[in-house]
Protein backbone atom coordinates (compact mmCIF):
# COMPACT_ATOMS: atom_id res chain seq x y z
CA UNK A 1 0.00 0.00 0.00
CA UNK A 2 1.03 2.87 -1.05
CA UNK A 3 1.25 5.86 1.48
CA UNK A 4 0.72 9.32 0.60
CA UNK A 5 3.51 11.72 1.78
CA UNK A 6 2.46 15.25 2.29
CA UNK A 7 4.78 17.78 0.61
CA UNK A 8 4.28 21.30 2.11
CA UNK A 9 5.51 24.29 -0.68
CA UNK A 10 4.73 27.70 -0.46
CA UNK A 11 4.96 27.71 3.62
CA UNK A 12 7.77 30.62 4.82
CA UNK A 13 9.94 29.59 6.08
CA UNK A 14 11.71 31.53 8.98
CA UNK A 15 14.36 33.95 7.98
CA UNK A 16 17.57 34.26 10.13
CA UNK A 17 17.95 38.35 11.08
CA UNK A 18 20.95 39.85 10.26
CA UNK A 19 23.18 41.71 12.82
CA UNK A 20 21.73 45.43 12.14
CA UNK A 21 19.16 47.16 14.00
CA UNK A 22 15.88 48.00 12.62
CA UNK A 23 14.25 51.90 11.94
CA UNK A 24 11.98 51.66 15.08
CA UNK A 25 14.79 50.82 16.98
CA UNK A 26 17.19 53.69 16.29
CA UNK A 27 14.13 55.97 16.17
CA UNK A 28 13.09 55.09 20.15
CA UNK A 29 17.37 55.63 20.91
CA UNK A 30 16.95 58.82 19.19
CA UNK A 31 13.78 59.42 20.80
CA UNK A 32 15.77 59.06 24.47
CA UNK A 33 17.91 61.02 23.50
CA UNK A 34 16.17 64.05 22.42
CA UNK A 35 14.59 64.02 26.50
CA UNK A 36 17.81 63.62 28.12
CA UNK A 37 19.20 66.08 26.18
CA UNK A 38 16.09 68.84 26.86
CA UNK A 39 16.59 68.22 30.53
CA UNK A 40 20.01 68.18 30.67
CA UNK A 41 21.17 71.68 28.62
CA UNK A 42 19.26 73.88 30.51
CA UNK A 43 20.12 71.87 33.62
CA UNK A 44 23.58 72.35 32.25
CA UNK A 45 23.43 76.16 31.62
CA UNK A 46 21.75 77.14 34.80
CA UNK A 47 24.63 75.03 36.68
CA UNK A 48 27.27 76.92 34.71
CA UNK A 49 25.77 80.34 35.44
CA UNK A 50 25.67 79.64 39.14
CA UNK A 51 29.53 79.01 39.39
CA UNK A 52 29.95 82.26 37.57
CA UNK A 53 28.16 84.10 40.43
CA UNK A 54 30.61 83.71 43.17
CA UNK A 55 32.96 85.99 40.67
CA UNK A 56 31.14 89.35 41.06
CA UNK A 57 29.99 88.61 44.43
CA UNK A 58 33.68 87.54 46.18
CA UNK A 59 35.35 90.66 43.83
CA UNK A 60 32.17 92.96 45.21
CA UNK A 61 33.17 92.01 48.63
CA UNK A 62 37.20 92.58 48.12
CA UNK A 63 36.19 96.18 46.63
CA UNK A 64 34.22 97.53 49.73
CA UNK A 65 37.07 95.88 52.12
CA UNK A 66 39.50 97.97 49.62
CA UNK A 67 36.66 100.79 49.93
CA UNK A 68 36.65 101.01 54.02
CA UNK A 69 40.10 100.82 54.15
CA UNK A 70 40.67 103.74 51.81
CA UNK A 71 38.18 105.78 54.05
CA UNK A 72 40.18 104.92 57.23
CA UNK A 73 43.19 106.23 55.47
CA UNK A 74 41.73 109.11 53.89
CA UNK A 75 38.65 109.93 55.30
CA UNK A 76 36.63 109.47 52.55
CA UNK A 77 35.50 107.05 50.17
CA UNK A 78 36.69 108.70 47.32
CA UNK A 79 37.93 105.90 45.36
CA UNK A 80 41.72 105.85 44.71
CA UNK A 81 42.75 104.61 41.14
CA UNK A 82 43.42 100.42 42.93
CA UNK A 83 40.29 100.61 44.88
CA UNK A 84 38.36 99.28 41.98
CA UNK A 85 40.51 97.16 40.74
CA UNK A 86 40.99 93.67 40.67
CA UNK A 87 44.36 92.39 41.70
CA UNK A 88 47.35 94.28 40.39
CA UNK A 89 46.54 94.41 37.31
CA UNK A 90 44.62 97.63 37.33
CA UNK A 91 41.48 96.30 35.19
CA UNK A 92 37.63 96.82 36.75
CA UNK A 93 36.87 94.34 35.00
CA UNK A 94 36.47 89.74 34.96
CA UNK A 95 35.70 87.15 32.05
CA UNK A 96 32.04 87.97 33.08
CA UNK A 97 31.55 90.97 34.73
CA UNK A 98 32.76 94.73 34.63
CA UNK A 99 32.84 96.71 37.69
CA UNK A 100 32.20 100.13 38.37
CA UNK A 101 32.85 102.22 41.81
CA UNK A 102 30.83 105.15 42.28
CA UNK A 103 31.02 107.60 45.38
CA UNK A 104 27.95 109.96 45.52
CA UNK A 105 29.30 111.81 48.85
CA UNK A 106 32.98 111.47 50.65
CA UNK A 107 30.91 109.35 52.74
CA UNK A 108 28.97 106.59 50.93
CA UNK A 109 29.75 104.27 48.03
CA UNK A 110 28.34 101.70 45.85
CA UNK A 111 29.99 99.20 43.31
CA UNK A 112 28.14 97.28 41.38
CA UNK A 113 28.75 94.40 38.83
CA UNK A 114 26.91 93.72 36.01
CA UNK A 115 27.29 90.67 33.95
CA UNK A 116 28.99 90.92 30.29
CA UNK A 117 29.00 87.78 27.46
CA UNK A 118 27.08 84.78 29.30
CA UNK A 119 26.24 86.67 32.27
CA UNK A 120 24.39 89.52 30.51
CA UNK A 121 21.70 90.80 32.77
CA UNK A 122 22.88 90.25 35.94
CA UNK A 123 24.02 92.59 38.14
CA UNK A 124 24.88 92.71 41.88
CA UNK A 125 25.92 95.83 44.44
CA UNK A 126 26.80 96.69 47.61
CA UNK A 127 27.19 99.88 49.38
CA UNK A 128 28.66 101.34 52.32
CA UNK A 129 26.03 100.24 54.81
CA UNK A 130 27.06 96.71 53.78
CA UNK A 131 23.23 96.29 51.84
CA UNK A 132 23.34 94.48 48.85
CA UNK A 133 20.88 94.05 45.82
CA UNK A 134 20.64 91.69 42.61
CA UNK A 135 18.83 91.42 39.51
CA UNK A 136 18.84 88.23 37.49
CA UNK A 137 17.77 88.03 33.56
CA UNK A 138 14.01 86.67 32.91
CA UNK A 139 13.83 83.66 34.99
CA UNK A 140 15.57 84.56 37.45
CA UNK A 141 15.08 86.73 40.69
CA UNK A 142 15.78 89.86 42.04
CA UNK A 143 16.70 90.65 45.78
CA UNK A 144 17.04 94.36 47.67
CA UNK A 145 18.40 92.62 50.55
CA UNK A 146 21.24 90.28 49.04
CA UNK A 147 22.83 88.62 46.37
CA UNK A 148 21.52 85.51 44.47
CA UNK A 149 22.37 82.67 44.13
CA UNK A 150 20.29 80.75 41.92
CA UNK A 151 16.85 80.76 40.24
CA UNK A 152 15.46 80.10 43.79
CA UNK A 153 16.53 83.13 45.51
CA UNK A 154 19.75 84.34 48.37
Amino acid sequence: MWSKVATVHNVPQPRSRSGGFTLIEVMIVVAIIGILAAVAIPAYSDYLIRGRIPEATSNLSTKAVRMEQAFQDNKTFQPTANVCSIGASDTTSSRFFKFDCSTASSTTFKITATGVGGMTGFEFTIDQNNEKTSKGPTGWPTSSTCWITGKSGC
